[in-house]
């Protein structure tokens, strides 16, 4: 079987997030908060699934440069390998700090920092804009001339280390505080506090931000989250709050030259008040009733579902045709989306589910072609469609239990 095992990295990041979980239980300690923890785990979850969409054309970008602007042919080789960690951590760090400090950047990293959490689902906090961006800044690797199959093989590698500095169950470690990112330095990077903000930039080597002079110690509690929290569990909201804000301040933003400044400014340059108006005009999250017991249980056994479906669809993406892929991914986007709108206990939320229930009869008739079963799919739609508003009445009443929720 042509399997693609990359999959297996997630049964073996939900094991150590089990782990950690369970750690923190056992010590009476509240890591986790069921709303961050789903929210984060939502945006995982896309992120892992579009990388089977983008992953080659990462790599094919890679080869094209290396193929067409190397500066040097650089052959694999222990010190070359050495020369690649070191580079690629060094192009980590500027990346890394320029997602801070420049707006178009900082619009595809802040979704990573919207946890007020700080647990192993932080990590998992990355979105496909953010690899794109991150794509970019790597580029330089196969222009100094490393190919792209070393580069492919080390950002796999390179990828686990961040994983586990997201933690606060791992106190200080000694002289390795000296030379390596530990959970300690990614807290402080983590934190809102003012001492810490636009602090610790590196990924595996904390020797960058000493040399350029970003490095702060842990000393206060953190306080985990932006500085002013979002406030929405939206899978939406969460993606594109800045990007809008960020649209609505160069829209504000007279001639060319103070649109480029604003572009690439520093993120506290997007007067405050463009977050208010939009989150007036589209967020609008309002205070609501406790979650029902059914509600957190629904989301529960959905989030569930999408981690096991997404396990399925990277482990044999292989066997799919692009038309069975594409729905697979968009019932799984689908209902992200739809979790978040149930975070915020949106009334709206049924439209999503609708949606999902159509994409599930066109792929069960797209999997198994067959004219009778087609028929019987084309009248179950025929009487979804006709009973939408008792079914709709009824599904709000089994989430809310008839509780205002949001609009």
């Amino acid at each position: 079987m042509k399997l693609n095992y990359l999959a297996l990295a997630v049964p073996f990041f939900l094991f150590f997030i089990a782990l950690e979980y369970y750690w923190s239980k056992r010590k009476g300690r509240q890591l986790f908060q069921y709303a961050e923890t789903v929210a984060n785990l939502n945006v995982g979850i896309a992120e892992r699934l579009l990388d089977v969409f983008t992953t080659g054309l990462f790599f094919y970008f890679f080869d094209w440069i290396h193929r067409n602007y190397a500066l040097f042919s650089i052959k694999a080789g222990p010190l070359t390998w050495i020369a690649l960690f070191l580079l690629t951590d060094l192009v980590w760090y500027w990346y890394h700090r320029l997602a801070h400090e420049v707006n178009l950047f900082w619009s595809a990293h802040v979704v990573h920092h919207q946890s007020e959490d700080f647990n192993y689902t932080v990590s998992a906090r990355i979105t496909v804009f953010q690899a794109v961006v991150r794509s970019l800044f790597w580029a330089v690797l196969p222009l100094v001339g490393f190919p792209a199959e070393m580069i492919s093989v080390f950002l796999l590698v390179h990828g686990l280390y961040p994983f586990f500095i997201h933690t606060q169950t791992i106190g200080r470690l000694g002289w390795l505080e000296y030379v390596l990112v530990t959970p300690s330095h990614h807290r402080v990077h983590h934190a809102s506090n003012p001492a810490y903000l636009d602090r610790n930039y590196g990924d595996v080597l904390i020797i960058w931000d000493k040399i350029f002079g970003t490095f702060a110690a842990e000393g206060e509690e953190p306080v985990y989250g932006l500085t002013k929290p979002l406030g929405s569990h939206s899978f939406l909201w969460q993606h594109f709050h800045f990007g809008l804000e960020l649209l609505l301040a160069l829209r504000q933003t007279p001639g060319l030259r103070g649109k480029i400044k604003l572009l690439f400014g520093p993120p506290d340059a997007v007067d405050p008040r463009f977050r208010r108006l939009l989150e007036r005009r589209l967020s609008n999250v309002r205070p609501g009733p406790a979650p029902t017991a059914a509600l957190r249980q629904y989301i529960t056994a959905q989030t569930a579902f999408s981690l096991v479906l997404l396990f399925c669809t990277l482990l044999f993406v292989h066997y799919f045709s692009a038309v069975e892929l594409f729905l697979l991914s968009f019932f799984i986007l689908l209902s992200l989306v739809n979790s978040g709108a149930m975070l915020d206990q949106r009334r709206w939320v049924f439209y999503l589910e609708f949606a999902r229930l159509m994409t599930v009869l066109v792929a069960v008739g797209v999997f198994y072609r067959n004219n009778w079963l087609i028929s019987l799919l084309a009248l179950a739609a025929g009487l979804l469609a006709y009973y939408f508003q008792p079914m709709e009445r009824a599904y709000l009443d089994f989430l809310y239990a008839g509780k205002r929720s949001n609009r």
